[in-house]
């Protein structure tokens, strides 16, 4: 279990079907009983996966100018 910003990520590794290409998706349905939090949290999740970010220990980069008075 991996934890992000307050939000536990676990995976239900037993919810698994098989369908057909030619079959409805289901994927509005799902998404619309579900909270706004808990779509902002989904996206999150799906961001951190994809762009592989740990909030734990990921940094701002720090930029530093140096400017030359006169």
């Amino acid at each position: 279990m991996a934890e992000g910003k307050g939000i536990d990520i676990k995976i239900d590794r037993t919810a698994f079907s098989v369908g057909s290409l030619d079959d409805e998706p289901d994927d509005k349905l799902y998404w619309l009983s579900k909270s706004p939090l808990e779509r902002l949290q989904a996206i999150e999740i799906m961001r951190q996966i994809i762009y592989g970010y740990d909030p734990a220990s990921t940094r701002l980069q720090r930029f530093f100018e140096i400017d030359e008075f006169a």
